[in-house]
């Protein structure tokens, strides 16, 4: 099974694998954190009063966060080559044609 898992996460170890996880679950919770200090920064909740909006609003602005901060913790981690693809994959989503 985690030869399976190495193959779909195109890791070239164990220690990769992991490094991989530990990355992307660091990014996780950090673009989470984040997200509540910039809605405060903007002071969001002087125009929105329904707490659904707010949560629709921080779950889309979540995404963005990930992408950067995955890209930061990367590089940290030394595993930029890596992780570009998924950043790229972003950008391209957004790409106006």
């Amino acid at each position: 099974m985690i030869n399976n898992l190495i193959n779909l996460f195109g890791a070239s170890s164990k220690f990769h694998l992991i490094k991989i996880f530990i990355i992307f679950g660091i990014a996780g919770s950090l673009s989470l954190i984040l997200s509540d200090p910039l809605l405060e920064l903007v002071s969001i909740e002087k125009f929105i009063s329904n707490k659904i909006l707010y949560w629709i609003i921080r779950l889309i602005l979540i995404f963005p966060i990930y992408q950067f901060v995955l890209i930061a913790l990367a590089l940290v981690f030394g595993e930029l080559n890596y992780f570009k693809k998924f950043f790229i994959k972003f950008i391209n989503y957004f790409k106006i044609s």
